[in-house]
Protein backbone atom coordinates (compact mmCIF):
# COMPACT_ATOMS: atom_id res chain seq x y z
CA UNK A 1 0.00 0.00 0.00
CA UNK A 2 2.51 2.42 0.76
CA UNK A 3 4.32 1.52 -2.69
CA UNK A 4 1.12 2.35 -4.78
CA UNK A 5 0.62 5.77 -2.52
CA UNK A 6 4.30 6.64 -3.74
CA UNK A 7 3.56 5.61 -7.01
CA UNK A 8 0.10 7.47 -7.12
CA UNK A 9 2.01 10.58 -5.63
CA UNK A 10 4.89 10.39 -8.16
CA UNK A 11 2.72 11.05 -11.17
CA UNK A 12 1.58 14.12 -10.07
CA UNK A 13 5.18 15.28 -9.82
CA UNK A 14 6.70 17.09 -12.99
CA UNK A 15 8.69 15.31 -15.15
CA UNK A 16 8.50 11.85 -12.97
CA UNK A 17 10.69 13.50 -10.32
CA UNK A 18 11.74 11.31 -7.47
CA UNK A 19 10.33 11.06 -4.21
CA UNK A 20 13.22 13.15 -2.54
CA UNK A 21 13.32 16.05 -5.42
CA UNK A 22 9.63 16.42 -5.11
CA UNK A 23 9.08 17.01 -1.55
CA UNK A 24 12.18 19.00 -1.51
CA UNK A 25 10.30 21.16 -4.33
CA UNK A 26 7.37 21.16 -2.34
CA UNK A 27 9.18 22.67 0.96
CA UNK A 28 11.09 25.15 -1.15
CA UNK A 29 7.84 26.49 -2.98
CA UNK A 30 6.50 26.30 1.06
CA UNK A 31 9.11 28.18 2.32
CA UNK A 32 9.16 30.51 -0.91
CA UNK A 33 5.71 31.61 -0.21
CA UNK A 34 6.02 32.42 3.63
CA UNK A 35 8.85 34.20 3.04
CA UNK A 36 6.56 36.46 0.50
CA UNK A 37 4.17 36.97 3.96
CA UNK A 38 7.29 39.14 5.20
CA UNK A 39 6.35 42.81 3.54
CA UNK A 40 4.55 45.19 4.76
CA UNK A 41 3.77 48.75 4.24
CA UNK A 42 4.00 51.46 7.22
CA UNK A 43 1.77 53.99 6.79
CA UNK A 44 2.60 57.86 7.54
CA UNK A 45 2.49 59.01 10.63
CA UNK A 46 3.24 54.84 12.11
CA UNK A 47 5.82 53.05 12.99
CA UNK A 48 6.68 49.45 12.35
CA UNK A 49 7.93 47.70 15.81
CA UNK A 50 9.59 44.53 14.51
CA UNK A 51 9.82 41.56 16.98
CA UNK A 52 11.72 38.09 16.90
CA UNK A 53 10.38 35.37 18.41
CA UNK A 54 8.12 37.87 20.21
CA UNK A 55 11.35 40.20 21.75
CA UNK A 56 11.47 44.00 20.45
CA UNK A 57 14.31 44.45 17.38
CA UNK A 58 14.27 47.44 15.73
CA UNK A 59 11.90 50.09 14.45
CA UNK A 60 11.49 50.94 10.54
CA UNK A 61 9.85 54.25 9.48
CA UNK A 62 6.74 54.91 6.75
CA UNK A 63 6.92 52.49 3.58
CA UNK A 64 7.73 49.25 2.45
CA UNK A 65 9.58 47.29 4.51
CA UNK A 66 10.48 43.63 4.91
CA UNK A 67 10.63 41.57 8.23
CA UNK A 68 10.24 37.55 9.14
CA UNK A 69 7.01 36.87 8.70
CA UNK A 70 5.32 34.85 11.60
CA UNK A 71 5.92 32.71 13.88
CA UNK A 72 9.46 33.96 13.59
CA UNK A 73 8.69 37.58 13.42
CA UNK A 74 6.07 39.79 13.72
CA UNK A 75 5.30 43.58 13.13
CA UNK A 76 3.38 46.05 15.37
CA UNK A 77 2.45 49.23 13.43
CA UNK A 78 1.42 52.16 16.47
CA UNK A 79 0.14 56.04 14.87
CA UNK A 80 3.12 57.80 16.99
CA UNK A 81 1.48 61.45 15.68
CA UNK A 82 -1.80 60.63 16.14
CA UNK A 83 -3.30 63.21 19.05
CA UNK A 84 -5.05 60.80 21.79
CA UNK A 85 -7.10 62.24 24.42
CA UNK A 86 -8.23 60.57 28.32
CA UNK A 87 -10.97 62.61 30.01
CA UNK A 88 -10.50 62.61 34.06
CA UNK A 89 -13.74 63.36 36.01
CA UNK A 90 -16.14 62.38 34.09
CA UNK A 91 -17.55 60.67 30.84
CA UNK A 92 -19.43 61.45 27.81
CA UNK A 93 -19.27 62.66 24.66
CA UNK A 94 -15.69 64.49 25.06
CA UNK A 95 -14.62 60.61 25.51
CA UNK A 96 -14.08 61.14 21.68
CA UNK A 97 -14.11 65.17 21.61
CA UNK A 98 -12.28 66.37 24.65
CA UNK A 99 -15.34 69.30 25.15
CA UNK A 100 -16.90 68.31 28.37
CA UNK A 101 -18.49 65.68 29.57
CA UNK A 102 -22.03 64.25 30.09
CA UNK A 103 -21.59 61.81 33.37
CA UNK A 104 -19.95 62.92 36.31
CA UNK A 105 -17.41 60.34 38.17
CA UNK A 106 -16.82 61.68 41.50
CA UNK A 107 -14.27 59.59 42.39
CA UNK A 108 -12.17 60.95 40.07
CA UNK A 109 -13.31 64.46 40.11
CA UNK A 110 -13.64 65.45 43.65
CA UNK A 111 -10.24 67.03 45.20
CA UNK A 112 -8.82 68.27 48.24
CA UNK A 113 -7.23 71.99 47.84
CA UNK A 114 -4.49 73.14 49.72
CA UNK A 115 -6.48 75.08 52.29
CA UNK A 116 -8.55 71.71 53.37
CA UNK A 117 -11.57 72.62 50.79
CA UNK A 118 -12.84 70.30 48.69
CA UNK A 119 -13.54 71.32 44.56
CA UNK A 120 -15.18 69.23 41.76
CA UNK A 121 -12.34 69.37 38.62
CA UNK A 122 -12.91 67.68 35.19
CA UNK A 123 -9.86 67.60 32.88
CA UNK A 124 -8.65 66.51 29.49
CA UNK A 125 -4.92 65.06 28.90
CA UNK A 126 -3.79 64.62 25.26
CA UNK A 127 -0.37 62.58 24.37
CA UNK A 128 1.06 61.32 21.38
CA UNK A 129 3.57 58.57 21.36
CA UNK A 130 7.33 59.43 21.49
CA UNK A 131 9.24 56.29 21.67
CA UNK A 132 7.12 53.11 20.01
CA UNK A 133 8.88 50.33 21.58
CA UNK A 134 8.88 51.84 25.19
CA UNK A 135 5.33 52.63 24.80
CA UNK A 136 4.26 48.85 23.94
CA UNK A 137 6.63 47.05 26.12
CA UNK A 138 7.30 49.14 29.42
CA UNK A 139 3.96 49.29 30.79
CA UNK A 140 1.19 46.90 30.24
CA UNK A 141 -1.80 49.02 30.11
CA UNK A 142 -0.82 52.62 28.59
CA UNK A 143 -4.14 53.81 28.46
CA UNK A 144 -4.42 53.46 32.42
CA UNK A 145 -1.58 54.04 33.16
CA UNK A 146 -1.86 57.26 31.64
CA UNK A 147 -5.32 58.35 33.43
CA UNK A 148 -3.78 57.19 37.00
CA UNK A 149 -1.03 59.09 36.79
CA UNK A 150 -2.96 62.24 35.00
CA UNK A 151 -5.29 61.76 38.55
CA UNK A 152 -2.12 61.81 40.91
CA UNK A 153 -0.88 64.39 39.38
CA UNK A 154 -3.44 66.77 39.70
CA UNK A 155 -4.63 65.98 43.38
CA UNK A 156 -0.80 66.75 44.07
CA UNK A 157 -0.82 70.06 42.21
CA UNK A 158 -4.52 71.25 43.34
CA UNK A 159 -3.53 69.67 47.10
CA UNK A 160 -0.63 72.62 47.00
CA UNK A 161 -3.02 75.25 45.63
CA UNK A 162 -5.66 77.45 47.76
CA UNK A 163 -9.68 77.29 46.26
CA UNK A 164 -9.81 80.42 45.33
CA UNK A 165 -6.40 80.09 43.23
CA UNK A 166 -7.71 76.55 41.39
CA UNK A 167 -11.28 78.02 40.63
CA UNK A 168 -10.00 81.07 38.81
CA UNK A 169 -6.30 83.05 39.75
CA UNK A 170 -3.95 79.96 38.58
CA UNK A 171 -6.16 77.74 36.63
CA UNK A 172 -3.40 78.11 33.88
CA UNK A 173 -0.64 77.71 35.94
CA UNK A 174 -2.31 74.43 37.82
CA UNK A 175 -2.95 72.84 34.14
CA UNK A 176 0.89 73.55 33.03
CA UNK A 177 2.48 72.08 36.75
CA UNK A 178 0.18 68.95 36.13
CA UNK A 179 1.66 68.60 32.74
CA UNK A 180 5.03 68.76 33.94
CA UNK A 181 4.55 66.58 37.23
CA UNK A 182 2.64 63.78 34.66
CA UNK A 183 5.09 64.34 32.09
CA UNK A 184 7.99 63.84 34.97
CA UNK A 185 5.93 60.49 36.42
CA UNK A 186 5.64 59.00 32.76
CA UNK A 187 9.19 59.43 31.75
CA UNK A 188 10.28 57.56 35.27
CA UNK A 189 8.02 54.75 34.08
CA UNK A 190 9.59 55.01 30.60
CA UNK A 191 6.30 55.00 29.31
CA UNK A 192 7.41 56.53 25.78
CA UNK A 193 4.63 58.95 25.89
CA UNK A 194 4.37 62.73 24.90
CA UNK A 195 2.37 64.92 27.29
CA UNK A 196 0.69 67.40 24.76
CA UNK A 197 -1.18 69.12 27.03
CA UNK A 198 -3.82 69.09 30.53
CA UNK A 199 -6.73 71.52 30.03
CA UNK A 200 -9.41 72.13 32.68
CA UNK A 201 -12.90 71.00 32.06
CA UNK A 202 -14.90 72.02 34.89
CA UNK A 203 -13.97 73.34 38.17
CA UNK A 204 -16.29 73.85 40.39
CA UNK A 205 -17.44 73.35 44.63
CA UNK A 206 -19.43 69.99 45.15
CA UNK A 207 -22.79 70.64 43.99
CA UNK A 208 -24.20 69.95 47.63
CA UNK A 209 -22.37 73.15 48.62
CA UNK A 210 -22.39 74.95 45.36
CA UNK A 211 -25.04 77.40 46.67
CA UNK A 212 -23.70 78.35 50.32
CA UNK A 213 -20.29 78.87 47.58
CA UNK A 214 -22.20 81.14 45.71
CA UNK A 215 -23.12 83.08 48.20
CA UNK A 216 -19.61 83.56 49.46
CA UNK A 217 -18.42 84.63 46.29
CA UNK A 218 -21.09 87.13 46.18
CA UNK A 219 -20.12 88.59 49.83
CA UNK A 220 -16.66 88.76 48.45
CA UNK A 221 -17.48 90.36 45.61
CA UNK A 222 -19.34 93.38 47.58
CA UNK A 223 -16.36 93.49 49.74
CA UNK A 224 -14.13 93.73 46.66
CA UNK A 225 -16.46 96.39 45.05
CA UNK A 226 -16.33 98.05 48.31
CA UNK A 227 -13.02 98.29 48.98
CA UNK A 228 -12.52 99.39 45.11
CA UNK A 229 -15.17 102.47 45.59
CA UNK A 230 -12.92 103.33 48.96
CA UNK A 231 -9.81 103.13 46.75
CA UNK A 232 -11.79 105.31 43.98
CA UNK A 233 -12.34 107.77 46.29
CA UNK A 234 -9.21 107.77 47.95
CA UNK A 235 -7.47 108.16 45.14
CA UNK A 236 -9.83 111.02 44.38
CA UNK A 237 -9.35 112.94 47.80
CA UNK A 238 -5.69 112.37 47.99
CA UNK A 239 -4.32 113.74 45.02
CA UNK A 240 -6.56 117.08 45.83
CA UNK A 241 -5.59 117.09 48.84
CA UNK A 242 -1.75 116.88 47.91
CA UNK A 243 -2.34 119.77 45.35
CA UNK A 244 -3.83 121.68 47.65
CA UNK A 245 -1.50 121.25 50.32
CA UNK A 246 1.31 121.85 47.62
CA UNK A 247 -0.28 125.20 46.46
CA UNK A 248 -0.40 126.83 50.02
CA UNK A 249 3.33 126.04 50.29
CA UNK A 250 4.23 127.64 47.50
CA UNK A 251 1.61 130.31 48.63
CA UNK A 252 3.62 130.72 52.08
CA UNK A 253 7.13 130.13 50.36
CA UNK A 254 6.61 133.46 47.84
CA UNK A 255 4.91 135.22 50.73
CA UNK A 256 7.99 134.40 52.51
CA UNK A 257 10.48 135.46 49.95
CA UNK A 258 8.14 138.75 49.69
CA UNK A 259 8.87 139.58 52.69
CA UNK A 260 11.99 139.57 53.33
CA UNK A 261 12.31 141.09 50.12
CA UNK A 262 10.49 144.16 51.44
CA UNK A 263 12.45 143.96 54.96
CA UNK A 264 15.64 143.72 52.96
CA UNK A 265 14.58 146.83 50.58
CA UNK A 266 13.24 148.77 54.10
CA UNK A 267 16.26 148.40 55.29
CA UNK A 268 18.51 149.40 52.45
CA UNK A 269 16.23 152.53 51.80
CA UNK A 270 17.00 152.89 55.35
CA UNK A 271 20.36 152.82 55.40
CA UNK A 272 19.97 154.89 52.26
CA UNK A 273 18.30 157.42 54.06
CA UNK A 274 20.58 157.41 56.97
CA UNK A 275 23.64 158.44 54.96
CA UNK A 276 21.83 160.80 53.50
CA UNK A 277 21.27 162.47 56.79
CA UNK A 278 24.56 161.85 58.14
CA UNK A 279 25.71 164.72 54.90
CA UNK A 280 22.90 166.96 55.74
CA UNK A 281 21.08 166.57 58.53
CA UNK A 282 18.78 170.09 57.93
CA UNK A 283 18.08 169.48 54.17
CA UNK A 284 17.14 165.65 55.02
CA UNK A 285 14.95 165.97 58.14
CA UNK A 286 13.11 169.08 56.24
CA UNK A 287 12.69 166.41 53.55
CA UNK A 288 11.14 163.66 55.30
CA UNK A 289 8.65 165.99 57.42
CA UNK A 290 7.32 167.19 54.34
CA UNK A 291 7.15 163.57 52.88
CA UNK A 292 5.39 162.30 55.99
CA UNK A 293 2.86 165.37 56.07
CA UNK A 294 2.27 164.46 52.24
CA UNK A 295 1.42 161.39 52.87
CA UNK A 296 -0.86 162.04 55.98
CA UNK A 297 -2.43 164.97 54.39
CA UNK A 298 -3.71 163.27 51.07
CA UNK A 299 -6.35 161.23 52.65
CA UNK A 300 -8.03 163.64 55.16
CA UNK A 301 -10.24 166.84 54.53
CA UNK A 302 -8.71 170.00 53.88
CA UNK A 303 -9.42 173.64 54.47
CA UNK A 304 -7.30 176.43 53.74
CA UNK A 305 -7.78 180.05 55.53
CA UNK A 306 -6.27 182.60 55.20
CA UNK A 307 -6.10 185.02 58.46
CA UNK A 308 -4.34 187.87 56.85
CA UNK A 309 -6.46 188.18 53.70
CA UNK A 310 -8.67 191.02 53.63
CA UNK A 311 -10.92 189.21 51.16
CA UNK A 312 -14.83 188.78 51.68
CA UNK A 313 -14.10 184.74 51.95
CA UNK A 314 -11.45 183.77 54.72
CA UNK A 315 -11.28 180.27 53.81
CA UNK A 316 -11.30 178.20 50.59
CA UNK A 317 -13.25 174.66 51.61
CA UNK A 318 -11.37 172.49 48.96
CA UNK A 319 -13.37 169.39 49.87
CA UNK A 320 -16.62 171.05 48.91
CA UNK A 321 -15.63 171.88 45.82
CA UNK A 322 -14.61 168.33 44.90
CA UNK A 323 -18.24 167.49 45.09
CA UNK A 324 -19.36 170.06 42.64
CA UNK A 325 -18.33 169.63 38.94
CA UNK A 326 -16.10 172.04 37.47
CA UNK A 327 -18.59 172.96 35.19
CA UNK A 328 -20.53 174.97 37.65
CA UNK A 329 -18.07 176.60 39.39
CA UNK A 330 -17.96 180.11 38.32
Amino acid sequence: MIRRSQDKFKRFLPGGMGAGKGIFLIVLIAVALWMANGFYRVQPGEVGVQLLFGKFNSVTNPGLNYWFPAPIGDVIKPNVERTNTITVGFRGQSDRTGRGGSGDVPQESLMLTGDQNIIDIDFVVQWRIKNAADFLFNIRDPQNTIKLAAESAMREVVGQTPLEEALALKRQQVQDQTRILLQKILDDYGAGVSVAQVQLQKVDPPKDVIDAFNDVQRAKQDQERSINEANAYSNNIVPRAKGEAEKRIQAATAYKEQVIKEAEGEAKRFLSVYETYKAAKDVTTKRLFLERMQEILRKSDKVIIDRESGGVVPYLPLPELKKHPQGGAR
